[in-house]
């Protein structure tokens, strides 16, 4: 019988005081794991709820799952926006910046804000809904569960972009925090290589 292995070094050959030999391998190995955290909820005076503290926070969609997807309500949300996020990410965008009251602690959230970066995009592949604002984008919610904007665009009068303006809780107009998701290699829209 004869044993393979593979990527292994060999460390060390000692000897044991009974003259048997031992061997060390190692196996070498690489950490690949890209921690991203979403920080603790914090109280805001004249908000109705928890929010994140000031920041623009990166963070993965599994993170995204695992902290604010807690109840069926949440989930039918981010499945919404997991879809939005592929789709997106197919059309060449590398961003999007999530908002809404569903990154605060609001049990049932009535959808989600987000807003895209455009640099990258291709425009012959994006889905016409991204850029449908009428009747208060109800296309975009009722195929995603939330709204999309593209994030350099004029949110307000102020001039503020989507991206400044998410960062402003909306009943204090105290700054906030909003999650920034990077979509080039995010692994739950990566397509799934099967053997």
């Amino acid at each position: 019988m004869s044993v393979q292995f593979r990527f292994l070094r060999i460390d060390n050959l000692n000897r044991l005081s009974s003259g048997h030999q031992i061997l060390v391998l190692t196996i070498p190995s690489y950490n690949i794991i890209v921690v991203t955290m979403i920080p603790d909820f914090i109280d805001l005076p004249g908000a109705p709820w928890p929010v994140l503290p000031v920041g623009i926070h990166d963070t993965g969609l599994l993170e995204v799952q695992n902290v604010l997807a807690l109840n069926g309500w949440r989930r039918g949300l981010f499945d919404g926006l997991v879809r939005a996020c592929g789709d997106l990410a197919h059309a060449g965008c590398g961003h999007l910046y999530l908002d809404g009251s569903f990154v605060t602690e609001k049990p049932r959230p009535g959808d989600y804000d987000a807003c895209w970066h455009p640099t990258g995009v291709v425009r012959a592949r994006i889905d016409p809904v991204f850029s449908d604002f009428s009747n208060g984008r109800a296309a975009q919610k009722a195929k995603y569960g939330g709204e999309f904007f593209p994030s350099t665009t004029k949110a307000d009068a102020q001039g503020r972009t989507f991206i400044e303006f998410f960062q402003l809780e909306k009943f204090s107009g105290l700054q906030k925090g909003i999650l920034l998701i990077d979509l080039s290699n995010d692994p739950m829209i990566q397509p799934k290589v099967t053997p």
